[in-house]
């Protein structure tokens, strides 16, 4: 029961853009059609769901302080809890690398029409952001660290591929010329952002 609270609190309650206005760039330069968005919001799954399991293992293992005595008594006060920003950012390059190749293999369509956005999925505020926020409410097990991330990548994925369909769907309709693009774009983000912060009365 926990891990699906979890899971539905990282999709609704404490959604990366709308709650956090995490991965902003991204979400606004690629969501121009529902097919862009679909697929960088399923890259942006995959690099959640697999970094914060592996950055959890890795803080949990070998960089807060105490980490290390499964090596023995003698390392039981070392903190290496310093490096973990570039420990996350390396594991979150190595993936997003990983990604990066598999949808240039597989779908180059999607690969071309994604472009430089792709490979700035390593610097995507939300995939850090997930690592962090792991990091800052030390989940029980790696199980719940892992439902998170998935969550949150979920709740990444629907915000982009709904502002991808509005923005689809208001391209036929009169937008005042100085609103016209990324102005109402911002304009219809603040109104979902208002939406979702309904569901932070749910009790879970």
């Amino acid at each position: 029961m926990e891990y699906i609270n979890i899971f539905v609190k990282g999709i609704f309650i404490e959604n990366m853009i709308f709650a956090y206005f995490l991965g902003m760039c991204s979400y606004l330069a690629v969501s121009k059609t529902v097919k862009t968005a679909t697929g960088l919001g399923a890259a942006v799954i995959f690099v959640l769901g697999i970094t914060v399991p592996i950055n959890y293992l890795l803080e949990n293992y070998i960089l807060k302080e105490g980490a290390l005595s499964w090596l023995g008594e003698e390392y039981a006060s070392i903190d290496l809890s310093f490096l973990s920003f570039i420990m996350f950012i390396a594991v979150i390059a190595s993936m997003v690398q990983l990604v990066e190749m598999a949808v240039e293999k597989f779908a180059p369509a999607l690969y071309g029409a994604l472009g430089i956005f792709l490979p700035l999925i390593a610097v995507n505020c939300s995939i850090l952001g997930g690592s962090l926020f792991m990091q800052q409410r030390q989940y029980a097990n790696i199980g719940e660290a892992t439902m998170f991330g998935l969550g949150s990548g979920v709740g990444w994925f629907l915000a982009i591929v709904a502002i991808a369909a509005i923005r689809e769907k208001i391209r036929y309709s009169h937008v005042p010329a100085p609103l016209k693009g990324i102005g109402i774009t911002f304009i219809i983000t603040g109104l979902m952002g208002i939406a979702f912060m309904s569901f932070m009365g749910i009790k879970l």
